[in-house]
């Protein structure tokens, strides 16, 4: 199956899928409110604004198997999201990264190794899978990779579209 085939819903409740952005590159992270990464949103709304225009989407997955960090509703994560760090990318339902309820999406991404080799369960909040324009896992940083360090800046903009 492909990545771009996985049922998915948006934050407000709308059936979607990566689909949706096909030809774009996309940085797939799973997110949480009150978290001690929770900053992270403001570099990852940094790339949206600096890439959209070059076929680049952010994708938030809220999350809350991590220290029930992202105890919110759909409108308190909206909320929270728009207004504390003025996120404009998508964000998709509440969902689970790992565990028997995996999401089936999570599924496909955790199969990917990281840098060392690991592949796995997601480890916490904010860990970050690139996508490229095609629907292919191009890499998988975890969650203290900062949004805008030298290595994924270097992958994104190796995965824009032509």
């Amino acid at each position: 199956m492909s990545l771009y085939d996985i049922p998915l819903r948006t934050l407000t409740g709308a059936d979607t899928t990566l689909a949706d952005h096909k030809g774009k590159a996309i940085l797939l992270v799973n997110v949480a409110s009150r978290c001690g990464l929770t900053p992270q949103y403001e570099g990852l709304e940094r790339l949206q604004k600096r890439y959209a225009d070059r076929g680049f989407t952010v994708i938030g997955a809220p999350c809350n198997q991590f220290g029930a960090q992202e105890p919110g509703t759909a409108e308190e994560i909206e909320t929270f999201c728009s207004t504390t760090y003025g996120v404009t990318f998508p964000l998709l339902e509440k969902l689970d990264v790992n565990g028997a309820s995996r999401h089936p999406l999570y599924t496909e991404l955790t199969q990917t190794a990281d840098a060392e080799g690991e592949a796995g369960d997601v480890q916490w909040n904010f860990e970050k899978f690139l996508i490229s324009p095609s629907g292919e896992i191009l890499g998988r940083f975890r969650p203290r990779t900062e949004p805008e360090a030298e290595e994924l800046v270097a992958a994104i903009e190796a995965a824009l579209p032509a």
